[in-house]
């Protein structure tokens, strides 16, 4: 096994005994200050076997090479290695095999194509949690006038960036919550001196503050884990790491929150970050990401909209917060997905002109949101839809008490002596139904529906039908219609009473 990092050989040594069978004794180690391989099993730090461009005989031993993050490959020295090797088998592993210099063909010369891959998204859906980005938007503005260098440029936001006090406060105010509410945080950043600032801002109100990054000797790093080790599972701690270090090779079951403290834009360093809360755990229900944007400047703005395609990739579902809509509920996070923003605005809009507070925001959020293939049918998204748009003819004045929710009316129905409808208005003799994906199941569904309306229609009910999905996505057209058919009902309830008295 070859691998980049002294942590990552330490991992493969664990891993390799759990998995295998095998005592840890038996596993050979070269690199990390050992040079005791066994033959059988070793695993190497690629720059161990590798002295001034000359590669150690032994590599050529070996009878399967598995090259793990070998998106490192076009490096020299895992070239080198890989050239001398004379395995008749040769396995890479790699998140993200696309590398930003372009040099990835590499890879493939020495690893051959890629034979398996894992869809990110799929496993995202079978995690036991849920997987969420909170944006926050800053007020950051750059003081220094941008260079016409687009890299001195970037370095100089960064400086600017890392001395933003205000930033920096809102991201310890955001890291603090979260440990307040139980969470175990990974705090990441790209600058040793960013690490350092906000670790002083961090350690007067936690009591174990580990900090981590490159350049750590042997004894420095058995330190760290030992203290990591050490802090009981219910003691608030915070980590803080630079994204180089915590990147490859990290494990800690406990992270279930990230801070992206400054701004990446490449979506395989998303994919590597947010896959350090992914180990599972017992109680591990969300994991969360924060994500401080920077939308004021364009650069930085362009380099958020990167990560959001990174994390939609992998099976976050991006949300922004309330406050960047005037009316919304503050507290409330709206989903930044283009497509969802394209279906939903006008709803949303529609929420803010008729008033919306918190608990119908959230109704609104979960009744809207795309149904998953885990979910039973349509059912979950179904009794959210119903659950929200109860309280909104709750909240309206028009239809404020006059509605009741799965109520149970006196007409026989499929067997039973009553029949149970989504939404009754007495009043105006009023019945809506809300139809899900089971509706259009098949023909006995759909002659069941028109059977109801009908006995409905016998008793002096008019029916209205709408889509699930349009409670969301249709709102406006979904109220007005009803609206309307309130206001004709009662006319026409007016009139048949004035025929009755004539």
């Amino acid at each position: 096994m070859l691998v980049h990092r002294r942590q990552l050989l330490d991992q493969w040594v664990e891993r390799l005994t759990q998995f295998l069978n095998v005592d840890e004794q038996d596993i050979g180690r070269i690199g990390g200050g050992r040079k005791k391989p066994k033959g059988r099993i070793d695993v190497a730090i690629i720059q161990s076997l590798v002295r001034k461009g000359v590669v150690r005989d032994c590599v050529a031993d070996y009878g399967h090479l598995v090259v793990d993050e070998c998106h490192h490959l076009s490096a020299q020295s895992f070239e080198l290695v890989a050239r001398r090797a004379k395995a008749k088998f040769v396995t890479g592993l790699s998140a993200t095999v696309t590398r930003k210099d372009g040099h990835h063909p590499i890879i493939f010369m020495q690893c051959g194509p890629v034979r398996h891959t894992v869809d990110a998204k799929s496993e995202a859906v079978a995690r036991p949690f849920s997987h969420s980005v909170f944006v926050r938007p800053t007020s950051f503005r750059p003081v220094v006038e941008a260079d016409p260098d687009m890299r001195m440029q970037f370095q100089d936001l960064y400086r600017e960036l890392m001395a933003d006090d205000d930033r920096n406060l809102a991201i310890r105010d955001d890291v603090l919550e979260s440990i307040k509410d139980g969470r175990s945080p990974l705090v990441l950043t790209e600058r040793k001196e960013h690490l350092s600032a906000l670790a002083a801002l961090l350690e007067p109100h936690v009591p174990h503050v580990v900090v981590l990054h490159g350049g750590t000797g042997v004894k420095e790093g058995r330190a760290i884990q030992e203290q990591l080790a050490s802090i009981p599972e219910g003691e608030p701690r915070v980590l803080l790491a630079t994204g180089r270090y915590i990147g490859e090779g990290f494990d800690d079951s406990r992270l279930d929150t990230l801070f992206l403290t400054l701004p990446v834009s490449w979506r395989g360093t998303i994919a590597q970050y947010v896959g350090r809360l992914h180990r599972l755990r017992d109680g591990k229900t969300e994991v969360r990401v924060y994500d401080y944007a920077d939308l004021n400047v364009p650069m930085l703005s362009r380099m958020f909209d990167r990560r959001c395609q990174g994390y939609e990739a992998v099976g976050y579902t991006v949300l922004l917060p309330g406050s960047a809509v005037p009316g919304w509920p503050s507290d409330v996070p709206l989903p930044v997905d283009p497509q969802w923003k394209t279906d939903y605005a006008a709803s949303v809009q529609r929420l803010v002109r008729d008033g919306a507070d918190e608990p119908l925001a959230r109704l609104f959020v979960h009744a809207a949101r795309a149904v998953e293939p885990q979910d039973e049918g349509i059912q979950r998204a179904r009794s959210a839809s119903e659950a929200f748009l109860f309280r909104r003819l709750e909240t309206l004045d028009e239809t404020r008490g006059r509605f009741r929710l799965n109520a149970e009316l006196p007409i026989a129905f499929d067997g039973w002596g009553k029949m149970e409808v989504d939404f009754v208005c007495e009043e105006c003799r009023l019945v809506i139904e809300l139809d899900g994906g089971q509706h259009f199941a098949n023909e006995d569904a759909y002659r069941r529906d028109r059977r109801k309306d009908a006995l409905l229609q016998e008793h002096g009910y008019f029916v209205l039908r709408f889509l699930v999905q349009d409670v969301g996505a249709k709102l406006d057209s979904v109220l007005d219609t009803i609206l309307r058919a309130m206001a004709h009902r009662r006319q026409y309830s007016g009139q048949s009473a004035d025929d009755e008295r004539r």
